[in-house]
């Protein structure tokens, strides 16, 4: 077993630790300088295993609120997922060898998954993840009494991947519902959930980070932490060391599948908006800008005469949406929105998402070294660019680029007006980022139709630049620094 090897290797280990020991203890050297150095105690406290944290009263308090919730759904395995003529697709196994390329499949097999969820009302209503329960044909909530109830989906927000379920119980153990803007990146907190079907599992850690985007959540200010998750823990609780639930487990980053250290929750307080509107309503309203934004660098401040690199550069515009009518466009820096400041391009569409359709914001910018405040009118937001934030010939001259004007075709297909695709890039540009067949839009704030034109800007300009530049369907202020 692969077990025996560790065991000898701990037993080696420990061995070692004993005569390493016993090494320090001047009854073994009695005339050696170790009974000098022994006698030198050291003035500062040593940590010892008193001074963890116990987590034993949190889990026994609050653990029996925690469940798991399996999910039978029906999928067209002839078609999507090879299959095994000899393992039953309701065979726990079935999940493990489903994606391997060979064997036809059987038409509408049941998969089965599984996830966790907590109890936050004693009447039955469960949080738990929106990809736990996509596509469920049956929800099955089991609590850590053995006890189990078929749930109802109430509503789900793929967005915020946040569900909320209800069954039909009541005196039901509940969570207490903390404050995750409390929340201080250093601190313990405790994961409780079902790790590969392992039950009332209990992992603990430290909040790594706050505030973290990833993609696809454009914005959900995720909480990271290194606590260990797995799948399975999805959509279980994540605890601070008072017994608050601060978030929800959600994701991990990770090359093989499992934990890697990197794990990620949804703040509370965004998950009971979402579950307030989903018990209500059966569906959550966001507010919309539609402009898609990005980070400002050092070099980008520099580039636009920012003091200091904070705020949400505007690099697209959706030409119908609410942005776009305010007269915002792509160079604007929003600094702050209803006189708060937006720190980073991640602040901007949290808060956009809060405002309800049809709401005033005044938002400010830097526009052309100067601030400006417009008022724009918030939309509702559709599956469509709410605010989101990404993370992302002519003489080469000093920009270092060779440069041609766009065919007809080219820049159809491409959905611009204007603009110059890049043939060769070196230097600068290079260095920038800049590679053969980007389209550059404009310079600072100033829009690039020509190549003649281009060259006259950069002539103008100073050591530093932003290029507005699209490659594929993204675009993406680029600082270079022309030296």
């Amino acid at each position: 077993m692969n077990a025996k090897p560790i065991v000898r290797a701990l037993l080696v280990a420990g061995l070692s630790a004993g005569l390493a020991a016993g090494c320090t203890n001047s009854s073994f050297f009695p005339n050696s300088r170790a009974n000098t150095l022994g006698a030198q105690v050291p003035t500062h406290p040593v940590p010892t295993a008193a001074a963890l944290p116990d987590f034993s009263g949190l889990v026994a308090r609050y653990g029996p609120a925690v469940v798991n919730v399996s999910v039978t759904e029906s999928v067209d395995t002839q078609q999507n997922v090879p299959q095994f003529q000899d393992i039953d697709p309701n065979d726990p196994f079935w999940r493990f060898f489903r994606d391997l390329p060979w064997q036809k499949g059987r038409p509408n097999a049941l998969l089965r998954g599984l996830g966790s969820g907590f109890i936050v009302s004693p009447d039955g209503v469960i949080l738990t993840n929106a990809h736990v329960v996509d596509n469920a044909k049956e929800v099955t909530v089991k609590l850590t009494d053995r006890r189990e109830f078929k749930a109802k989906v109430v509503g789900k927000d793929d967005q915020s991947d946040v569900a909320v379920l209800k069954i039909d119980a009541t005196n039901l153990p509940t969570v207490h519902l903390g404050d995750s803007s409390r929340v201080k990146v250093g601190e313990w907190v405790v994961a409780i959930g079902a790790p590969f079907g392992f039950e009332n599992s209990v992992t603990a850690g430290i909040v790594s980070a706050k505030a973290r985007s990833l993609p696809g959540g454009g914005y959900v200010p995720f909480l990271q932490t290194d606590v260990a998750v797995n799948p399975g823990n999805s959509g279980g609780p994540l605890f601070d060391l008072d017994g608050d639930v601060v978030g929800i487990n959600s994701q991990i980053y990770s090359r093989s599948g499992g934990f890697q250290g990197l794990s990620f929750a949804i703040p509370i307080d965004l998950a009971t908006k979402v579950e307030g509107q989903l018990l209500a309503s059966g569906h959550v309203t966001r507010g919309r800008l539609g402009v898609t934004v990005q980070e400002v660098s050092q070099g980008l401040a520099n580039s636009f005469g920012l003091k200091s690199p904070e705020g949400a550069l505007v690099s697209t515009v959706d030409p119908d949406g609410p942005a776009a009518k305010a007269g915002i466009r792509p160079g604007d820096v929003i600094v702050k929105m209803d006189g708060e400041a937006v720190g980073q391009s991640t602040d901007l569409p949290v808060r956009v998402a809060e405002l309800k359709p049809g709401t005033h914001a005044t938002l400010e910018l830097w526009r052309d070294g100067a601030a400006k405040d417009v008022t724009v009118t918030i939309g509702q937001f559709e599956n469509q660019t709410l605010a989101s934030a990404e993370q992302g010939g002519a003489e080469r001259g000093r920009l270092g680029v060779v440069v041609r004007p766009l065919t007809p075709d080219e820049r159809q297909q491409a959905g611009v007006e204007g603009g110059v695709i890049v043939s060769e890039a070196s230097g600068a540009a290079a260095e920038a980022g800049i590679e053969s067949g980007d389209i550059i839009l404009g310079m600072n704030n100033a829009p690039v139709k020509s190549a003649a034109q281009l060259r006259d800007l950069v002539a103008k300009s100073g050591k530093r630049i932003a290029l507005l530049v699209q490659r594929g369907d993204a675009r993406i202020f680029v600082p270079v620094d022309l030296g």
